[in-house]
């Protein structure tokens, strides 16, 4: 059928003045962020801790990121235009660093902003235990185009004995190796990280175990092993809260035993981080 002039017209009209649907802002629930993190990652780094955790790790000093579906509801946009204020203090490694609670809980939120921090140059680290980790759809799509955003990851490994894990954290640590497999695989740049606990964390046996492991995954992966020695710091917020603190009367590790475990885990032989650099996507 022939269409006239006229009607071709008003086609055109049409089509010009149709409102095109905005592309809805990907939102999620932050916790809390703060400016000048030096011990989140690579460089000074701005760090945004996202609401929700399904852990119950019993050393955990944030329980106030557990609940999952609040905290403050912001977009990508509002959390990278508040980083970029402290652009100038990041220097070549600095950037923004996603942390928690658990990052991965929020992974539309997580991927969101860091495809988005990358298209304004800005280095990526993810802050993440991997409880979320899974094979399944949709999450491990979305977590295989994450890693394409994320410059770095540090993994924080809980305790590698799975029944000693679940009694420390509530759940199992399989699909956590798994994602830690799946990243030394692909060659993503992870920074390993063990809380040393007396009486919890803190056996040769499970250290030396933990050490081997690190060992397996391919050595220009891991750019930095770290103990990170427990802490009391958070027991006000449990006191505050009514949640019954497990770990009451437990004090921090000593010096010797931090450095035991530095010593098993040789530490000092992952120093790839210090010329570590943000890969250019």
């Amino acid at each position: 059928m022939k269409i006239g002039n006229g009607m071709v017209k008003l086609m055109n009209i049409y089509e010009n003045t149709v409102e095109v649907k905005k592309e809805e802002k990907v939102k999620g629930y932050v916790h809390s962020t703060e400016s000048f993190g030096a011990v989140d990652g690579p460089g000074i780094r701005y760090v945004a801790f996202l609401q929700g955790c399904r852990m119950r790790c019993m050393y955990c000093h944030n329980p106030d990121t557990w609940n999952i579906g609040v905290g403050t509801e912001m977009t990508s946009e509002e959390i990278l235009d508040d980083a970029e204020r402290y652009r100038a203090f990041w220097g070549p490694q600095g950037g923004i660093t996603l942390s928690g609670g658990e990052s991965l809980v929020q992974i539309d939120f997580t991927l969101d902003i860091f495809k988005k921090a990358k298209e304004r140059n800005i280095s990526t680290c993810l802050d993440t235990a991997g409880n979320p980790f899974t094979w399944k759809e949709p999450f491990f799509s979305k977590f295989e185009e994450l890693m394409r955003y994320t410059d770095i990851s540090l993994v924080d490994i809980k305790e590698i004995d799975p029944i000693k894990h679940k009694k420390l954290t509530g759940v199992d640590n399989k699909n956590i190796f798994e994602m830690i497999q799946y990243m030394g695989e692909n060659h993503d740049d992870m920074w390993i990280r063990h809380v040393l606990v007396p009486g919890k964390t803190d056996f040769d046996e499970d250290l030396e175990k933990l050490s081997d492991y690190i060992a397996q995954i391919p050595n220009d992966v891991v750019k930095k092993v770290e103990i990170l020695p427990y802490h009391t710091l958070g027991v006000r917020k449990y006191h505050e809260m009514k949640i019954p603190y497990k770990l009451e009367g437990i004090e921090p590790p000593t010096a010797e035993r931090v450095k035991n475990a530095e010593k098993i885990l040789k530490t000092s032989n992952y120093n790839l981080y210090k010329n570590w650099r943000p890969k250019i996507i």
